[in-house]
């Protein structure tokens, strides 16, 4: 260890400020540090190095290119890296900004980088303080948000392959700036921190200086909330999914549903806090409060007959014979209906909307093939019609469809198998009289995989 004692503030030292991931640290096959050059991940870093072996440490440097100064803090970055005995790794981003503003553009490129990087089981460490976490939770108060946003920034969460840690998370940034001074640690300044017109800074700047003159233990106080806000979120993410457990919950093509009828017994409260909680349990984000009143207060009171639905730009929830639906949305539209494609089987075929047909070779089971040449997929053009195997008669498409209780989504989406323009299969729902194979032979089996609509 590089460690100089009499140097060190009390209170913060390697030892403690490590003390809770010392041993996903030592067994971790990746430490990444993310490393501005600024103070937070300056401090970070230098303790960092002074509890591990610095060749085990990799410091990664985003460049946005932002500011005129990027070149210079790189060069800044290589040079602390250098002294230290870690090994940097810098990366050019490139900075679009979308209707989220500058600051959600840049962080967004940073974290694509990190998802990059990361390694299974690897660990990404950055220098948040707990100024960060009271401007991030007066922000958050200030735009509304519940239990989730007031909980400010997560101390641990997954982030691609490995997992984000925030070991700093609790000190105050006049720890950071004590420890730095007594270590003679050197860090750049990034001028837009001092820039106003970004809503952090004037928290920073304005507001918190305010706060912090007529309560003079604002971050204590704002810190609890912010714990106590955590317990509350995951509390309600337990109820939701304890409420979800009685509600008869189904995998379906393309997501999940669960029964409606159950869930209109829930009392109000629990109505919503299961909506918001739902695409979580399924690894989405959660639905906010403006989508929740329009499922309550549209979606679950139309007609059937009038095929409701939500949309966000990932997800739909619909409503089908007393079930509640939550889709994933590929975002890739349905196949022209003029579209004829051409499929041996051997391998699978990836339709337009991203999902897509599988067929394997099964005795006695599935379609039978004489010519595999002759095989295609379309879909539905209107005025098909078939007879499934065991009915005695041909029936609409569009009839056999609702009787094989096929959501109204998926309709105009399954691929039909034809043979010489004859059709013969649709999808994997069945086959079509004289198409399906005798107990000794050997047939294809097709599946649909959906994923997402």
């Amino acid at each position: 260890m590089n460690r100089q004692a009499s140097k060190q503030p009390i209170g913060i030292t390697a030892e403690v400020v490590f003390s809770s991931w010392l041993d996903q640290l030592e067994s971790a096959p990746q430490l990444l540090v993310g490393f501005s050059g600024g103070l937070d991940s300056t401090v970070l870093l230098h303790l960092l190095c002074e509890l591990l072996p610095p060749e085990r440490v990799t410091a990664l440097h985003i460049h946005h290119g932002l500011s005129d100064n990027a070149d210079h803090w790189q060069q800044h970055a290589k040079q602390v890296c250098q002294s230290l005995g870690v090994h940097l790794v810098a990366e050019s981003v490139l900075v679009t900004e979308t209707g989220a503003g500058l600051e959600s553009a840049a962080r967004d490129a940073r974290y694509a980088v990190f998802e990059k990087r990361l390694v299974e089981g690897g660990l990404l460490l950055l220098g948040h303080h707990a100024d960060d976490q009271v401007e991030t939770v007066l922000f958050r108060l200030l735009r509304g948000s519940g239990a989730r946003g007031l909980a400010g920034i997560p101390e641990t969460r997954a982030v691609g392959s490995g997992r984000l840690i925030r070991p700093l998370l609790s000190w105050p940034k006049s720890s950071l700036q004590t420890y730095a001074k007594a270590q003679q640690l050197s860090w750049i300044e990034d001028e837009s921190n001092q820039q106003v017109q970004f809503d952090r800074n004037y928290l920073r700047h304005q507001v918190i200086p305010a706060l912090a003159q007529r309560w003079p233990d604002y971050l204590q106080g704002i810190m609890r909330t912010a714990q106590q806000s955590r317990q509350a979120d995951q509390l309600a993410d337990s109820v939701a999914r304890a409420d979800l457990a009685g509600l008869e919950p189904r995998t379906e093509r393309g997501g999940w549903s669960f029964d409606l009828v159950e869930f209109q017994r829930l009392e109000p409260l629990r109505q919503k806090n299961l909506l918001r909680y739902w695409p979580e349990v399924h690894g989405l984000p959660a639905l906010g409060q403006t989508l929740i009143d329009e499922v309550i207060s549209s979606l679950l009171t139309a007609r059937e007959d009038s095929e409701p639905r939500v949309v966000r730009a990932d997800i739909q929830l619909c409503r089908f014979r007393q079930r509640l639906y939550l889709l994933r949305l590929s975002g890739r539209p349905k196949a022209d209906k003029d579209l004829c494609l051409f499929w041996r089987g051997d391998e699978p075929l990836v339709l337009p909307d991203g999902n897509r047909l599988t067929a394997e070779r099964v005795l006695g089971e599935g379609l039978r093939v004489d010519n595999i040449e002759a095989l295609t997929v379309r879909f539905r053009r209107g005025g098909e019609r078939c007879q499934p195997v065991g009915r005695k008669h041909s029936n609409s498409l569009k009839k056999l469809l609702q009787e094989y209780t096929l959501e109204p989504w998926w309709r105009e989406r399954i691929p039909l198998l034809y043979i010489d323009q004859q059709l013969v299969a649709v999808g994997d729902l069945w086959v079509c009289q004289g198409w399906q194979v005798d107990a000794n032979s050997e047939g294809l089996k097709i599946t649909w995989q959906t994923n997402s609509l």
